[in-house]
């Protein structure tokens, strides 16, 4: 099935959505309510929203326009979301969200790596705006601390500097807002896991113009491997100073400590051998212990009736010692008597700070009879990256008799690299969203500039600094590039709204001893889609097609004298997506998602492959209801989901094959006089199935998991 026939399914949606409210609402007679048009008072897009369904989002624009007039897809898990499904990771959080595969790899407390249409979302996370830095992937964030998420799919370099074509994931945190409000809660479950958190918050004082809000969690757990520890203490106190309606002060902060381990991957020759409570590393060994401290704040002041001016800022200090156990990829990560796993040790120490700021003027005018959100703006990013990784070969483990508690011989060192490296991007960006009558359109452009430098040392004994391979390598390099996004779509009276958009992307790639002067890849997008808000009750629904294409890919090319680096590959993903949320009167809610994407990789080595860990197919559903008051089970709810994940393959060679799966989720609540308990189940068929197979071998997925909480709010 190739974009044409996916533009035919969408042409039915849209037709189907086109009839729905005729069909559903013939029996009334309700006026419809005007359509939302700018200038008029929207949603918060950073304030909590009651239910599932969000109307406005702070990422696409960041300029708070309603969802149905935004010629973009985008999704918001909201908070009360959150706490139905009980998500415990931001990956867990994105399960029932299309165009995502929310945990390829399985479930990882280091970080969270989703892919977003086809492509890798460790490096497109961002916290309230400003992106989390890190050249292996950002940092996990709690969700406790999260007031939503909101995934935009597709290029967003326009708004947000480099990055993939896939699009963004951004965290929103907790504010403090003027009604007083508490809740403290335990938390345990599966997994030897127990903690306690609180969030707590209101006005300073009666009538005060200042308001905190201090949220917290501390937490004690393993993981589906006993010996891996995944604690975590987390404070995030938050101040809001608003002295009239035109100016408004938001300082936020956090500091999260832990400890993640992740279990490593098994030989493929294995997977079905070994259960996935298997442990390749060894407790006396592995260590990780990281803080992640951030200090920033919101300012924004209206200057007249045109004009408000907007600053974002925040600083950030990642500080991690790890060192692990995990498989070898020599050999498949098999010994040569057959029955042991090759080893390798790995010690990695990560001091990085990050410095973004993000200033723009927003004007509000009208020209005749369009009205203008024109946002014109200029944002700074700084990034230190002091990272020393070592690898060593290390004592194999034999699958048949395994030893635990040392000694552990480090056989001879692989890897001994220091790097340190500053990143400066300043971008200059300017868009404008028009409306005349019920037409929408929105123009951008925007030119980045960004800089890298530094040197990565090779430590390795023997290692000869050459005119080819120096040592140390300069990892010194200059981009520049424009990018830009339109769009247009119609709001017709009913709440359906058609519109097409086409946007662009670029991604600046790191020097390497195989590829000295790389150009940025440029990624570049047209999708065409409809979006339907309901009159008279609270639900949104979207599909969306697209094409999607990044160049200037890395690839590997076979040449006689050997394998040679080259940028000659192109990756080109087509689909199709379908979501629907909705938040009833009557306490049901409901989330539904479909993803088709067809990816294919374009020259190099691995032409006419599909990406890895892509399923052709994916399906999730998620309904939960609360029981009415005066009902004979006021108080109880009960909610349950099912996720569908299509085969795809473990590596782009796509030698991994991996079966598709389904798995089950299931919730129960009860809630009376401001305590509310509730049990969340994850996979609750205890299905066993492997969740990513590569050369670095293959991870499990999670089995059965129980968490509860008692929670007290006031």
């Amino acid at each position: 099935m190739r974009l044409k026939n996916v533009s035919l399914v969408l042409l039915s949606t849209v037709c189907a959505a086109a009839l729905l409210p005729a069909a559903v609402f013939a029996q009334e007679a309700t006026e419809l309510a005007p359509i939302t048009v700018q200038g008029q008072t929207k949603e918060d897009p950073k304030a909590p929203v009651k239910g599932f369904v969000a109307k406005t989002s702070s990422t696409a624009t960041k300029t708070g326009t309603p969802i149905l007039e935004t010629q973009q897809s985008i999704s918001v898990i909201t908070a009360d979301q959150l706490k139905a499904q009980n998500a415990q990771t931001v990956g867990q959080a994105l399960d029932y969200t299309p165009g995502v595969v929310s945990q390829p790899g399985g479930s990882d407390p280091r970080f969270d790596a989703p892919r977003i249409r086809g492509f890798d979302g460790r490096q497109s996370q961002y916290l309230n705006g400003l992106r989390l830095m890190r050249t292996a992937g950002a940092p996990a964030i709690d969700p406790y601390q999260l007031e939503r998420i909101e995934v935009l799919r597709g290029p967003a370099s326009v708004m947000f500097g480099q990055g993939n074509p896939g699009g963004i994931i951004n965290l929103i945190s907790k504010r403090p807002t003027f009604d007083s409000f508490g809740e403290v809660g335990l938390q345990f479950g599966s997994y030897d896991t127990y903690g306690t958190y609180f969030d707590v918050g209101g006005p300073v004082t009666d009538g005060s113009d200042f308001a905190y809000r201090v949220t917290g969690l501390a937490r004690t757990a393993s993981a589906q491997v006993d010996e891996l520890d995944n604690d975590r203490y987390l404070i995030a106190p938050a101040f809001t100073w608003q002295p009239d309606e035109d100016t408004k002060l938001t300082i936020l902060t956090s500091v999260q400590h832990d400890n993640p381990s992740t279990p490593s991957g098994v030989p493929a020759l294995f997977a079905d051998t070994l259960g996935r409570d298997f442990y390749v590393g060894d407790k006396s060994f592995d260590h990780s212990n990281r803080t992640l401290t951030n200090l920033g704040y919101e300012f924004e002041h209206r200057l007249n009736d045109t004009w408000t001016f907007r600053q974002n800022l925040r600083y950030s200090n990642f500080d991690w010692n790890y060192q692990a156990l995990g498989m070898s990829s020599t050999n498949g990560g098999v010994g040569a008597d057959g029955h042991s796993i090759r080893r390798n040790a790995t010690f990695q120490d990560e001091l990085l700070n990050t410095f973004n700021v993000d200033n723009n003027l927003l004007g509000e005018f009208e020209t005749g009879d369009v009205e203008h959100k024109l946002l014109v703006g200029l944002d700074y990013r700084y990034f230190s990256n002091n990272v020393h990784t070592r690898f060593f070969q290390a004592t194999p483990l034999d699958i048949l008799n395994p030893v635990y508690g040392g000694p552990i011989s480090l056989i001879s060192p692989t890897t001994n690299t220091l790097v340190n490296s500053d990143l400066s991007q300043i971008g200059i960006y300017i868009q404008d969203e028009l409306a005349y009558n019920n037409w929408r359109a929105t123009f951008g452009l925007r030119q980045d500039w960004a800089s890298t430098d530094g040197t990565s040392f090779n430590g390795l004994p023997g290692v000869v600094s050459t005119p080819t391979s120096p040592n140390p390598r300069s990892l010194d390099q200059d981009d520049h590039k424009l990018t830009g996004r339109v769009g247009l779509g119609y709001v017709f009276d009913n709440g359906i709204a058609p519109y097409i958009s086409y946007s662009t992307s670029f991604e600046p790639v790191a020097p390497s001893t195989s590829l000295a002067n790389p150009v940025p890849t440029e990624g570049k997008q047209v999708e065409i889609g409809v979006k339907y808000q309901p009159e008279g009750w609270d639900g949104f629904f979207s599909a969306a097609v697209y094409d999607l294409r990044q160049k200037n890919v890395s690839t590997t090319v076979l040449t006689p004298a050997g394998s040679r680096t080259q940028q000659i590959g192109e990756v080109h993903v087509q689909g199709l997506e379908l979501e629907g949320v909705a938040s009833l009167m009557d306490g049901l809610n409901l989330r539904a998602a479909y993803s088709y994407t067809d990816s294919e990789i374009v020259g190099g080595s691995t032409a006419g492959n599909r990406l890895d860990n892509v399923p052709l197919n994916a399906a999730s559903l998620w309904l939960d209801y609360s029981f009415k008051e005066g009902s004979a089970l006021e108080g109880f709810g009960v909610g349950g989901g099912v996720r569908y994940v299509g085969q795809r393959y473990g590596d782009a060679a796509n030698v991994y094959d991996l079966d598709a799966v389904t798995l089950l989720d299931a919730a129960l609540t009860y809630k009376k006089e401001g305590v509310t308990a509730s049990l969340n189940f994850r996979n609750l068929a205890d299905k066993d199935y492997i969740a990513s197979c590569s050369s670095f071998g293959c991870t499990y997925g999670d089995g059965r998991t129980v968490m509860g909480k008692l929670t007290f709010n006031w």
